[in-house]
């Protein structure tokens, strides 16, 4: 059996062996100004909205479906990239929370 690619890279910290600065990074590390450091790879974060991620739901919830969906509605989920079906499932999702509420 060959194993599905997520794309996913899982990093695991070993508390018992954590990295630490050799003293000549240490002393590089302190010598070095504020203005000295490169922010040109950092987007820019001015008008940026942050907003909480929603509650994550369990995989083993998921049941498989057939559903249609109207063509232009499914082409602009695919549009926004991998994952379109889990935003699709998110905005079912709100839909269902906001009818819930009105009850």
């Amino acid at each position: 059996m060959s194993a599905k690619s997520t794309e996913n890279v899982k990093f695991i910290l070993n508390t018992k062996k954590v990295p630490s600065l050799q003293p000549e990074q240490a002393a590089r590390l302190r010598k070095k100004k504020d203005e000295a450091i490169d922010h040109s790879e950092i987007p820019s974060q001015v008008n940026v909205v942050w907003t909480r991620p929603g509650a994550l739901v369990p995989t083993e919830n998921k049941n498989q479906v057939t559903l249609r969906l109207d063509a232009d509605v499914l082409e602009f989920f695919r549009e926004t990239g991998k994952r379109y079906q889990s935003r699709i499932n998110a905005a079912l999702r709100e839909y269902m929370n906001a009818h819930k509420k009105a009850v």
